[in-house]
């Protein structure tokens, strides 16, 4: 993915207000960058928020209300022309900013206009009170349907809803982990902001077209933007990304390509929570793919109180939240079935340069709250005038994760430290992680297998290696103690003779973490 300063040539910011929207051929570059030059010259205006005050029966739609409007199918847009269709979500519930949702056909931009008649609303609602306010009070998002797993079956493929989320996915997938345009403060000791995708373009498909391009206009009180999404749906669906982003005001933490995810508890934090199930989340880490080749997987965590990780990189060749574990039994929840919930990677295009990967977990109680994200941070700071330009491909799915290079993480686990029996000690903590994969498998327990390890803020108190019998996985156990007031990171990879054979597993602690809150 390429990051750059975005500067257009020719055309001062200020002469760039006056200028009228441009007549675009849709199926060129010319759209979007006549819609970066919108984007540059309202970053000089004042932020104007899309308040709308709903009516009813618009404004009073609850969850499970707002659940019961759906899309008329019969009505999509496309439908049986395209293997792609297009849909609008209703105002209502959470939703209460309307966007608009624009066709780039024959160099002309052309608004699509909807109604009450393209929408279904189900019992206990009626569809009278809808079908009589007049006007009708507009949309709050757009979803793509394709044959992603049936020929004859249109299901949902890709969806933009609230602020600037959007979440796709692949075969055999079902919705979890969501995407944003951008994040704004997330964790930076002050209220964070969530710009919105206010404005969709949209370049009709052909009858057979694999793919669907997508632009998007993001406005916000500290950021403006112009977004180009390429979708190619498949056994892993991939979305070509392109960010052009212009800074209003300074931003304290700017964070590109975010990912936002769940995890309430598995594997170390499991007994804090009486459940029948044994693990809840729709991701269990996030992976980090360096420009060395080393494979980093943080598992995540549920903490008692907000923690924040920072990876320093430099060209990361990718990152993402994952979710591993695919087995039913493995949650052995037959409703929300998290072992379908897509794994996403972010694969930058280009050089992005010197930044962080930032990992933020939010204590919860409920698995209804998003409490993970992640995003790259940039080293350069995000100055009021000043303009990026990112790159990168976000892939949803089943995420094969095979390598012949590394053995990876295949269980990770906590308790108390000390022998099984005994009593706890204060401060301390034990930590059980299980490697498995290429060339571990040929090794035995008296060759020189190395557990090279690092702590911060803690000492390694007790640590030992050792191949499982009757098992191809390796397993490195260590008992850690906290010495400091900030949070434990501890990582290790295993090797032999100094050659690397497993990815760095890494973890953030702080006593108390494993306990109920």
């Amino acid at each position: 993915m390429r990051r750059r300063q975005f500067l257009l040539t020719g055309l001062s910011v200020s002469a760039l207000a006056a200028v009228a929207p441009l007549r675009i051929s849709a199926q060129t570059a010319d759209f979007f960058d006549a819609l970066t030059q919108e984007m540059q010259a309202l970053v000089n205006q004042p932020y104007q928020r899309n308040e709308l005050a709903l009516p009813e029966p618009f404004s009073t739609l609850g969850y499970d209300g707002y659940r019961q409007v759906q899309a008329d199918p019969a009505r999509a847009i496309w439908a049986g022309q395209a293997l792609f269709t297009l849909n609008a979500f209703s105002l209502g519930w959470l939703y209460d900013e309307p966007v608009t949702i624009s066709l780039l056909e024959g160099g002309e931009r052309r608004e699509l206009a909807f109604t009450s008649q393209d929408f279904l609303y189900h019992a206990p609602l009626e569809r009278a009170p809808f079908d009589a306010v007049n006007p009708f009070p507009g949309i709050a998002g757009l979803k793509i349907n394709y044959p992603l797993n049936s020929p004859e079956i249109w299901d949902e493929l890709l969806t933009f809803l609230g602020a600037s989320y959007f979440r796709a996915l692949g075969q055999g997938s079902s919705y979890g982990t969501s995407a944003r345009g951008i994040a704004v403060d997330t964790a930076a000791g002050k209220p964070e902001e969530f710009p919105r995708f206010t404005r969709f373009y949209v370049i009709p498909p052909g009858q057979f077209d694999s793919t669907i391009t997508i632009y998007a206009q993001l406005e916000g009180p500290s950021v403006t933007g112009a977004y180009r999404f390429i979708v190619r749906p498949g056994k892993d669906t991939a979305m070509d990304v392109t960010a052009r982003i212009f800074v209003r005001r300074d931003v304290s933490r700017l964070g590109i390509a975010p990912l936002t995810s769940m995890f309430l508890y598995g594997g170390p934090n499991r007994a804090a929570f009486d459940d029948y199930r044994e693990r809840v989340h729709d991701s269990e880490g996030l992976k980090i793919i360096r420009a060395s080749g080393e494979e980093v997987w943080r598992n995540l965590n549920n903490p008692a109180q907000l923690a924040a990780s920072f990876y320093k990189e430099e060209n990361p060749r990718a990152f993402g939240l994952m979710q591993r574990s695919r087995r039913f039994e493995d949650y052995a929840d037959a409703e929300a079935h998290y072992e379908k919930r897509p794994s996403v990677l972010v694969e930058p295009s280009g050089q992005w340069g010197v930044g962080h990967i930032c990992l933020i977990e939010i204590p919860t109680k409920r698995e209804v709250n998003d409490n993970i994200v992640c995003f790259w941070m940039p080293e350069a700071p995000a100055t009021a005038g000043s303009a990026v330009e990112f790159s990168y491909r976000l892939i949803w799915g089943d995420i094969p994760e095979s390598s012949a290079r590394f053995a990876r993480v295949i269980t990770f686990s906590s308790g108390h430290s000390g022998t099984a029996g005994s009593d706890p000690t204060t401060g301390e903590r034990k930590f059980v992680v299980d490697f498995e994969g290429p060339y571990l498998d040929r090794l035995l327990d008296l060759d020189s297998v190395t557990a090279n390890t690092s702590i911060f803020n803690g000492e390694f108190v007790h640590t030992d290696l050792k191949k499982v019998s009757g098992e191809d996985i390796w397993r490195f156990v260590a008992d850690v103690k906290s010495t400091a007031s900030n949070p434990v990171e501890l990582s290790v990879y295993l090797s032999v003779a100094g050659r690397r054979l497993t990815e760095t597993w890494s973890y953030q602690w702080r006593p108390g973490d494993e306990s109920p809150h």
